[in-house]
């Protein structure tokens, strides 16, 4: 097809933004990009139904997933090599009058005449309107008044053929081997063969590059060695050429041997290696050789920089790693960091390389939040579905978890957690395993161990205390978090997923080992309190006239037997004045608030063995009424 339809195809972008009309459905998402798009505000169509008959569009679906016209494209670019070779060739050695060539050229210019043909059935795009045109005179004058038109049948007609036909005589003369050159024009088909394969997924960017640079290279040293024996062949002396010195009488010598000198030259003169034996002897030739290195220079420096940039960009993300390290080390030493961690350092900054192909986060920056929510579905839902955490919560509530959870990669030997930390995230591996440490009186102290599907760091934050645990990786580890925030935004909503999730914590904790368990002391008093919960449920029954009547204060709802789905608000009790500091208690009890200041006072005298008569805060204010506390309010009976 002509150049300018290719243009509107690929060349152009324009095409590609606007359009009045386009077709219904994409079936192939991997070519969107070839694809024109609708422009904004338009109404979708049906597809090209609606169109004329015998006419082709470009960017209809159904004509690129025919064979001719996905493959049409690449047999003419192979037809447009050989030409190109064959036009210099013919012209340089005289080869244009007859034999086989001669039959070989006029079937490549059929296939060319073909395509012109085809030229005139194929819709195009208006720019002035962006409407697509499929009117066969409107594409007929378009194609015929440009000047591609003209370049299209200028290099197809068969010029010695023509000849023959009208005079019945074959003519030797070079004027034919001129006309031949206007072959040359087709050569715009191969530049934007290697456009459409440099964007094509499928084909390696390096070697796709790598290939034209080669063609180039290769027709470069073609032409330039056919022409320097064109000059020789027809100097006045051909003992006095370039040639001519070394092979004696070589226009009666083998076509072959004559063409293998010419590329030997052409090959040494390029690589400025210039050997000598076959130099310019007269004037024509001297001129031609100083065009030649001067247009070697550029050629020189186009394939330099191109070969540059391609390696440059395959080692790109190298030099950008060993600066990073580089940087570290010195600022682990302008720092006196300790050995321990500036080997933590390094080992995280390799990782996050090694790692970067994985995660791909500045790629996924880049797509619409329904495709990455889709990507983390993928991944990491059957990995938050058997956390014990999230086990029987609705599948709106795992959705919503995954869309919001970041992937990270941990190296061995390296911290994720440290104890007594501000809890900002909870982790869930997905692979590897980690140790659950403690540090007593300088000693590190080995607690359990973690695997697949389990949780760290979800005491802390739905306790809202301090990280109760140092939480570190025994070998390579990936895990997913989600932050503190976004959970419990995600939560409170949810009542009966919140219900499902504090049973599920609950009778984690149960489970819980006796030397786990005594790092957080008041685990131990909740969950005794909690197994009391079957003997109060005996004294609920037989006084449930009693609670029906108190429906909005139960009389067995009291702080030592409230359960964790049954108040929504936790208070840290203390039993001395807020100015005494020195109280072994001053740390506090972190209990579930009660229905009532008379409950309170029963349940700090269970909690601290003496009755108190006043509730203060803080700041020394008197605590009148229970519903003006807050979440983790510190509260002094005294």
């Amino acid at each position: 097809m002509s150049r300018t339809v290719m243009a509107d195809i690929g060349s152009s972008p324009l095409p590609l933004l606007f359009r009045r009309r386009s077709s219904g459905e994409i079936r192939n998402l991997a070519t969107v990009s070839s694809s024109i798009l609708p422009a904004f505000g338009t109404v979708v169509d049906d597809g090209y139904s609606h169109l004329n008959k015998y006419v082709i569009v470009p960017y209809d679906q159904r004509y690129r997933n025919v064979i001719w016209c996905r493959w049409w494209q690449t047999f003419l670019v192979v037809l447009v090599l050989y030409s190109a070779w064959a036009s210099v060739f013919e012209l340089a050695f005289n080869k244009t009058a007859r034999g086989p060539l001669l039959i070989v050229d006029m079937v490549v210019d059929v296939f060319f005449a073909i395509d012109i043909v085809l030229t005139f059935f194929v819709a195009y795009l208006d720019k002035s309107t962006y409407l697509l045109v499929d009117d066969h005179k409107k594409i007929a004058l378009r194609y015929v008044t440009r000047v591609w038109f003209f370049m299209d049948i200028a290099s197809t007609l068969p010029y010695q053929f023509i000849f023959r036909i009208f005079t019945g005589t074959w003519h030797d003369g070079e004027v034919f081997g001129f006309l031949n050159l206007l072959r040359l024009w087709r050569l715009w088909r191969v530049s934007e063969f290697f456009k459409r394969l440099e964007k094509d997924t499928r084909f390696s960017y390096f070697w796709t590059r790598l290939l034209k640079l080669l063609g180039v290279i290769v027709f470069a040293v073609h032409s330039a060695g056919c022409f320097y024996y064109w000059l020789a062949r027809h100097h006045k002396t051909p003992a006095n050429t370039w040639i001519g010195t070394a092979v004696e009488d070589f226009k009666h010598r083998s076509v072959w041997l004559c063409y293998t000198y010419s590329i030997y030259w052409s090959i040494v003169t390029l690589t400025t290696v210039g050997y000598g034996d076959l130099h310019a002897v007269n004037t024509g030739e001297k001129i031609f050789n100083m065009i030649y290195m001067l247009f070697n220079i550029g050629l020189t420096a186009y394939t330099i920089g191109n070969m540059t940039n391609l390696v440059v960009h395959a080692a790109v993300r190298t030099f950008a790693m060993r600066d990073s390290l580089n940087e570290l080390l010195r600022y682990a030493s302008k720092n006196r960091l300790p050995e321990g961690l500036r080997e933590q350092m390094m080992a995280h900054m390799q990782l996050k390389f090694k790692t970067a192909e994985l995660q791909q986060e500045e790629v996924l920056q880049d797509l619409p939040k329904a495709i990455r929510s889709s990507i983390a579905q993928h991944l990491f839902r059957r990995t938050v579905e058997k956390s014990y955490l999230f086990n029987g919560v609705s599948e709106d509530l795992v959705s919503q978890l995954v869309s919001d959870m970041k992937a990270e990669y941990f190296p061995p030997k390296v911290e994720i957690i440290l104890q007594n930390e501000i809890p900002t995230d909870f982790y869930i591996l997905v692979s590897g395993a980690v140790d659950l440490l403690t540090y007593k009186n300088g000693t590190e102290q080995f607690l359990s161990k973690l695997g697949a599907a389990d949780m760290a760091g979800e005491i802390g934050v739905i306790f809202n205390i301090p990280q109760p645990f140092t939480v570190r990786t025994k070998r390579l580890s990936q895990v997913v978090r989600i932050s503190h925030h976004h959970f419990k935004q995600m939560i409170q909503p949810q009542g009966e997923d919140g219900k499902i999730i504090i049973a599920n914590f609950m009778k984690y904790l149960q489970g819980l080992k006796e030397d786990v368990l005594q790092e957080i002391p008041f685990l131990t008093e909740l969950l005794a309190d909690q197994n009391q919960k079957p003997t109060e449920q005996n004294e609920e029954q037989q006084n449930r006239e009693t609670l029906e009547s108190q429906d909005a204060n139960p009389e067995g709802r009291t702080g030592t037997s409230s359960l964790p789905g049954e108040s929504t608000i936790r208070v840290i009790i203390h039993g001395h004045h807020p100015s005494d500091g020195t109280s072994s208690d001053r740390l506090g009890k972190l209990v579930y608030l009660p229905d009532s200041l008379q409950d309170l006072f029963n349940l700090a005298e269970k909690k601290f063995g003496k009755r108190g008569s006043t509730i203060l805060m803080a700041d020394g204010s008197k605590v009148e009424e229970l519903n003006v506390l807050r979440e983790n309010d510190h509260l002094f009976v005294v």
